[in-house]
């Protein structure tokens, strides 16, 4: 009989995270009964679905603070651990980890593994809110039952985790053509590929294409910051060397680039990086979590996707 394995994450849009969720789940589904519970609806859920991964939306896991909703979404885990008693729940991002390791501890599940995709304490925060998240970082490590960082910086700080890199599989790149026809021919661009967020900072990118006049910016993806990006863009009038392309995967990209950049202010270990490093760019990059790491490998063969799914597999 499979085991059963149930992967928890907060969102199920589509970021590092989510692809490490999805890769992991479609990988081990013909040896596990892989199930995915998951907050906010997204692309990493449509996808599941068109896998045939089960699925179970827990309404009311967010990644905002909430004490309402992080009881809601406690109880909702909790029951849905009690229900399908997997051998194994994997948890994925900070709040899904933290509510879901009470919730699988409570629940009497036997093996429990939290998987750091970047420290939050590293992000922006206040001096208090800094050691509050650091607490609850730590009261989610001692819940858990086995701990994996993807990044030799993060093991280094998490005492008693499993290093287990991330990993890609071989990949095919497009043309890139939608990222050439929208820039004058010619023109040396700078892209980038992320979710739009704070920690992603790619306000950097405009900051410095408004102080260099021959500078043309590419920045791929979508998220909360979309707003602000397009404002500080109309708001310095680099419409014309600066665009915003929306979603669209970074194979299809990353050959319209002729320099690729990572602002983050926060990283575990980046997959687009992994991907721009396979796809023979140069990298411009902030050295935080795990990027030194990639941009120093002598070649890709700790990276792979096979090597980090049966590494994973044998904590199972």
């Amino acid at each position: 009989m499979k085991k059963k394995v149930t992967f928890v994450i907060t969102k199920a849009n589509w970021g590092g995270a989510q692809r490490y969720v999805f890769d992991l789940a479609t990988a081990l589904q013909n040896d596990f009964d892989v199930q995915v519970a998951f907050g906010q609806e997204g692309l990493l859920a449509k996808k599941l679905h068109e896998a045939g991964i089960t699925t179970s939306p827990i309404r009311a896991l967010q990644r905002d603070v909430s004490l309402s909703a992080d009881v809601k979404s406690f109880f909702e885990l909790y029951r849905l651990f009690k229900k399908e008693r997997p051998d194994v729940v994997h948890l994925n991002s900070s709040k899904a980890g933290g509510v879901g390791a009470l919730a699988a501890r409570l629940a009497g599940i036997k093996k429990i593994i939290f998987t750091v995709h970047g420290l939050p304490e590293d992000e922006a925060r206040s001096a208090v809110g800094k050691i509050l998240i650091q607490l609850a970082t730590r009261l989610t490590v001692a819940l858990c039952d086995t701990i994996i960082t993807i990044s030799k910086n993060n093991h280094d700080r998490v005492h008693g985790s499993v290093l287990i890199y991330n990993g890609i599989a071989p990949m095919q790149f497009g043309s890139g053509e939608i990222i050439r026809n929208a820039f004058p021919v010619g023109v040396h661009i700078t892209g980038t590929v992320g979710e739009l967020t704070k920690n992603k900072n790619q306000a950097a990118l405009i900051e410095l294409a408004k102080r260099n006049q021959a500078m043309y910016v590419a920045i791929v993806g979508e998220g909360e910051d979309r707003a602000m990006l397009e404002q500080k863009i109309k708001e310095y009038g680099l419409e014309a060397r600066v665009k915003l392309f929306g979603f669209m995967p970074a194979a299809e990209v990353l050959k319209g680039f002729d320099t690729f950049a990572l602002p983050s202010i926060k990283e575990g270990l980046p997959y687009v990086l992994l991907e721009a490093k396979h796809a023979g760019l140069p990298i411009v990059a902030n050295r935080v979590g795990g990027v030194g790491e990639i941009l120093d490998a002598p070649d890709m063969s700790d990276f792979t996707l096979q090597k980090m799914v049966q590494k994973t597999a044998a904590l199972y």
